[in-house]
């Protein structure tokens, strides 16, 4: 008698219902990198006034 491979799966997926996952985290994620991308935009502005400003 052979031994079952236990390394295949043979269950399903639950079903998924949209709008019933946890995005809560995501959302936290993508506001930050907005958050971290606009401060970088604003720090090479003012790198860029700097640099106009001493004729570099």
């Amino acid at each position: 008698m052979a031994t079952p491979d236990r390394t295949k799966t043979t269950t399903q997926p639950a079903e998924h219902l949209h709008g019933t996952m946890d995005v809560t985290a995501h959302e936290r994620t993508f506001h930050g990198f907005v958050r971290l991308a606009a401060w970088n935009a604003l720090a090479i502005a003012v790198v860029l006034i700097f640099l106009a400003l001493a004729n570099a």
